[in-house]
C-alpha cells in the first residue's frame, strides 16, 4: 500500500514523508461573487443605527459633545438663579412629532377658604392643593381616652319584652331566644325618656275643661304619671277650681291642708314643714287641696292662691294645677299667668268639643298664642259609650289647627270618685295614652334658666 502511495523508504521505518504545499492556479478572467444569503439591495438597506460619539470618563454624566446652542433663559421653580449650561452641549434634538397641546384644567381663580378642618400646606401654591393631589385629613380633636367608647366595643344587650309572645317565647326558651322589645315598645321606652329628660326651673301645667270631661281625673293621672317617671324631682297637684274642687279626694282623701294654711304659715322653713300642708297619694304625688267643706266656705282669691304657689315653688319642680271652668274667673287670670303648658280636656261628644274650642278661641283672642302653640287636647271618654266616627272627626278638626290631640280610652280604675293611687293598675292602653299626654308636654322642658321665658 506504501508503495501505492508513492513510498521508496524502508518498509520497517516509520518515516512519514513531508506533504507538498498547495499550488493554486489564478483564472484569466474573475468569475463574479455569490452575493451573501441575508443580502440585502442598497436601496432597501435601513440606515445604519448612529453610533454616539464616544466621550471621556469625566464628562460620562454631562451633556453630549458639540457647540453648545442658546435655548433662553431657564429658571428653577422656586426663582433661585438660572441654569447655565455645561460647555460641550447642544441640548436636546428637535422632536420628530409633537402632539398638540392640551388646554389646562380650569381652577378657580379666587378659591373660597379650606374645606372645613383642611390645613394649608406651606409648599403648595397659595396654601391649596393642586388638582389630583391627595389631601390626609386633619387628626381626630381630644384624648385617646375620649375616643375610646364603650358602645362601640362592648355589644349591647337586647331588652327582654315584656308582653306578646316575644315575651312567651322569651319565657319558653329560659332566656336563649331574646327577640328583643315590640315596636309599641319601643316607642313608649323613648317617651318615658322624654318625659325623664333634662328640666331647669320649675314647670307648670293647666288643665282646663267643661264639667263632667274627666278634667279632674286628667289632673290626678298626669301627676301620676310625672311623680313615677321622675322621681328625683317634686309634683304636686293644685286645685285651684273655685267651685267645690275634688281634687284633693282624687288623690289624697285624708290631706289636711289648704290654701289659707299654707299661705299664712310663718314658720315654713323646710321641706318636712310644707309637708305637713299637703297630701300624697302612693305613686309620690302630692296635692294642694282646694276648700271642700260647705261648712266653712272661703272663697279663694289671686292674693291667697299667689302667695301658697309661691311657697310651693320652692320646693317642688313641675305643678299641675286644675283650673276651674269658668275661664273669667280672676283666680283663672292669676293662673294663666304662670303657665307653661296647657292640656284641653273634652269629650268625645259634640257638646264638650265646642266648649274646648271656645276655650281655645278664648285663649287666642287674649294674645295667649304661645300657650296655644303649647298645649295638648285630650279627647277622654269617661263613660264607654264613645262614637268611634265622632271621636276621629273631632280629633281630625283639632288636629287641622295645629294642636297635639290624644285620645284617651275608657278605663274602670278611672270611674269617678275612686282614689288615683297611681298608673299600674290603669289598663296598658290607657296607661300608653297617658305617657304619651305626658311626652307631648316634656318636649317644651326649658332646658336654661326660666325666669324669663315667654309664657
Amino acid at each position: 500500500m506504501r508503495r501505492d502511495l508513492g513510498w521508496t523508504g524502508p518498509e520497517d521505518a516509520d518515516y512519514e514523508p513531508t506533504p507538498a504545499e498547495p499550488t493554486f492556479t489564478p483564472a484569466a478572467t474573475p468569475l463574479p461573487s455569490r452575493p451573501p444569503v441575508e443580502y440585502t439591495p442598497p436601496e432597501a438597506a435601513p440606515e445604519p443605527p448612529r453610533e454616539p460619539p464616544s466621550r471621556p470618563a469625566s464628562q460620562r454624566f454631562g451633556p453630549p459633545p458639540g457647540t453648545p446652542r442658546d435655548t433662553g433663559p431657564l429658571n428653577r421653580p422656586d426663582g433661585s438663579p438660572q441654569w447655565t449650561a455645561q460647555p460641550g452641549w447642544q441640548g436636546p434634538p428637535p422632536p420628530q412629532h409633537q402632539p398638540p397641546p392640551q388646554p389646562p384644567a380650569s381652577r378657580p381663580s379666587h378659591p373660597q377658604g379650606p374645606a372645613p378642618g383642611q390645613q394649608l400646606h406651606p409648599g403648595w401654591a397659595g396654601g391649596y392643593p393642586p388638582p389630583g393631589a391627595q389631601v390626609m385629613p386633619p387628626p381626630p380633636t381630644g384624648s385617646y381616652a375620649d375616643r375610646i367608647r364603650a358602645d362601640q366595643l362592648v355589644p349591647t344587650k337586647r331588652t327582654p319584652p315584656g308582653s306578646g309572645w316575644r315575651k312567651l317565647l322569651y319565657r319558653a326558651t329560659f332566656g336563649l331566644v331574646n327577640p328583643g322589645q315590640s315596636p309599641d315598645e319601643i316607642q313608649q321606652a323613648a317617651q318615658e325618656n322624654r318625659i325623664r329628660s333634662v328640666l331647669r326651673g320649675h314647670y307648670k301645667i293647666g288643665v282646663m275643661g267643661k264639667g263632667g270631661v274627666g278634667k279632674t281625673t286628667v289632673s290626678a293621672t298626669i301627676g301620676s304619671i310625672f311623680a313615677e317617671l321622675r322621681q328625683d324631682d317634686r309634683v304636686v297637684a293644685i286645685d285651684a277650681d273655685t267651685s267645690f274642687g275634688k281634687l284633693g279626694s282624687r288623690v289624697d282623701p285624708k290631706a289636711m291642708g289648704s290654701y289659707w294654711e299654707l299661705a299664712t304659715d310663718q314658720h315654713l322653713e323646710t321641706f318636712a314643714d310644707v309637708r305637713s300642708r299637703v297630701g300624697n297619694n302612693a305613686a309620690g304625688l302630692f296635692v294642694l287641696a282646694g276648700e271642700a267643706s260647705p261648712a266653712r266656705r272661703r272663697v279663694l282669691d289671686p292674693a291667697i292662691y299667689r302667695e301658697a304657689t309661691a311657697r310651693l315653688d320652692r320646693y317642688f319642680t313641675i305643678s299641675i294645677v286644675d283650673c276651674s271652668s269658668t275661664m273669667d274667673s280672676p283666680v283663672t287670670q292669676e293662673v294663666l299667668r304662670d303657665l307653661d303648658a296647657l292640656i284641653v280636656v273634652s269629650s268625645p261628644w259634640v257638646d264638650g268639643a265646642a266648649t274646648a274650642g271656645q276655650t281655645m278661641d278664648w285663649l287666642a283672642n287674649r294674645g295667649l298664642t304661645g300657650l296655644l302653640r303649647r298645649t295638648v287636647v285630650v279627647l277622654n271618654d269617661s263613660d264607654g259609650h264613645v262614637d268611634k266616627r265622632t271621636r276621629a272627626i273631632l280629633a281630625q278638626q283639632f288636629a287641622g289647627q295645629g294642636q297635639a290631640v290624644i285620645e284617651v280610652p275608657f278605663d274602670a280604675h278611672l270611674r269617678p270618685g275612686g282614689v288615683i293611687s297611681g298608673t299600674r293598675d290603669l289598663a296598658p292602653a290607657t296607661r300608653r295614652k297617658f305617657v304619651e299626654i305626658a311626652a307631648a308636654l316634656a318636649e317644651h322642658f326649658p332646658t336654661n334658666d326660666d325666669r324669663h321665658r315667654e309664657r
